[in-house]
């Protein structure tokens, strides 16, 4: 069993917790994550590390409550244990070297974004963030990500707080004014992705990916995040989480994304209605 020791609500949609897990802590490094269950009766998901504090054995994931899995995670309190919390799995992103990088985040990829930011800082590393959100109530780790940022933009959709537009505005705007970049690392939905890839190749900039938000069981014994990267085919838990994004075929990642969709709606459904007392014996 591990322990939640901390607790915090980022957003209406995000939570932040820190576990026990000292063995996970130290091991794991910036692009991996953790399987986590939360009892006997839920499904395996994998949540990327936000964090890890090696000298407390402790571990931070952050994530939205989308599912029933994620809605009984952020029904647990700090006091409380995770059953299973199996990691660190998939492998490191490839950081070292780099002197000049624009980390780009979108909504909860900002989660993700945060450590790479954060390591490629503490490195020495030139680092420009460029976060994006619905609007200002959605935004996440601003304090956190200014501080290992050379530059930190924050974009809303609707202009409430930083500037208005999005990611790939942003980034069209500093490749335009000559920034040169030794690599772009972009975090988040797959649309969001997809676009900044298509922005950096023109100039020939290395361009990493997450495919974290199409990974399901973390093993590879599923095949839910197959996905197809320079002709070949790949599975996002244990080839990646990152791959170039000039390789990836996202058409085909963001079709597959949706398939589950009206399935998850139904078992959202589904579990409410057990909490509300609609069904017996849940």
């Amino acid at each position: 069993m591990y322990k939640i020791v901390e607790k915090r609500i980022l957003n209406p949609e995000v939570k932040l917790m820190r576990v026990e897990a000292p063995l996970v802590a130290a091991k794991a490094k910036p692009g991996q994550f953790v399987i986590i269950r939360v009892d006997e009766k839920a499904e395996r998901i994998p949540l990327t590390i936000a964090e890890t504090i090696r000298d407390k054995g402790l571990v931070t994931i952050i994530f939205q409550e989308v599912g029933v899995s994620t809605k009984k995670l952020g029904a647990l309190d700090e006091g409380d244990c995770i059953l299973d919390f199996s990691g660190p799995l998939g492998k490191p992103s490839e950081l070292d070297g780099l002197k000049k990088v624009c980390v780009i985040g979108g909504g909860l990829g900002c989660a993700i974004a945060w450590p790479q930011a954060k390591y490629l800082f503490d490195s020495g590393a030139s680092v420009d963030i460029i976060a994006g959100f619905r609007n200002r109530d959605l935004v996440i780790l601003e304090e956190e990500m200014r501080k290992c940022s050379d530059r930190l933009h924050i974009m809303t959709d609707d202009g409430s707080y930083g500037e208005k537009g999005l990611v790939t505005h942003k980034l069209s705007e500093l490749l335009e004014s000559g920034e040169a970049y030794d690599d772009v690392i972009a975090i988040g939905p797959l649309v969001m992705m997809k676009f900044v890839s298509q922005i950096t190749r023109p100039y020939g900039i290395k361009t990493i990916v997450s495919m974290n938000p199409i990974m399901i069981d973390g093993t590879g014994m599923c095949g839910g995040c197959r996905l197809t990267v320079g002709g070949e085919v790949m599975f996002a838990c244990i080839d990646g989480p990152d791959f170039d994004g000039h390789l990836v075929d996202f058409d085909e990642a963001i079709r597959r994304s949706a398939m589950y969709r009206e399935d998850e709606k139904k078992a959202i459904a589904a579990h409410e209605c057990r909490l509300g007392g609609g069904a017996m014996n849940a």
